[in-house]
């Protein structure tokens, strides 16, 4: 996979970029994971999104003056038995209106994408949200 330089011809202005930029962005993302955990992907559709749904407002019972920057939708690793085959593919769906709605620039945007690329497929390893917060929190006062 190559990578793009920032150069920006495709962005417009902070905090909006073109789709095709922010799926390469995404899809870095997921090319920078390490290899033991992007082997463990290969029944999981990461898809872009412009806002959520509803539904998926729902699903994530996020609070009235939050936003969903991503979603996981499926059934964790931890949680798979001895029955799980055949089945849909789990989906990621990072949402990149409310991911530029918080960023000021290209580098914003990116990180504020690896960050929620690595949130969500977290999720997929069977890691629940109190503790993912707790591992997050630790991360930025380290910094």
């Amino acid at each position: 996979m190559t990578t793009k330089s920032f150069a920006h011809p495709h962005y417009q202005r902070a905090g909006q970029m073109e789709r095709q930029e922010f799926e390469t962005l995404v899809a870095k993302a997921i090319a920078d994971l390490p290899a033991e955990f992007q082997h463990k992907l290969d029944n999981v559709d990461i898809v872009v999104q412009d806002w959520p749904t509803r539904r998926q407002l729902r699903q994530s019972r996020v609070g009235p003056h939050a936003q969903l920057l991503g979603l996981y939708e499926g059934v964790p690793q931890t949680k798979r038995g001895r029955g799980y085959e055949l089945v849909l593919p789990d989906k990621i769906t990072i949402f990149q209106k409310p991911i530029e709605a918080q960023c000021r620039s290209a580098s914003d945007i990116e990180a504020k994408v690896q960050e929620v690329v690595r949130h969500e497929i977290a999720h997929h390893f069977g890691i629940d949200e109190h503790t993912l917060r707790k591992i997050e929190s630790k991360r930025r006062t380290r910094k």
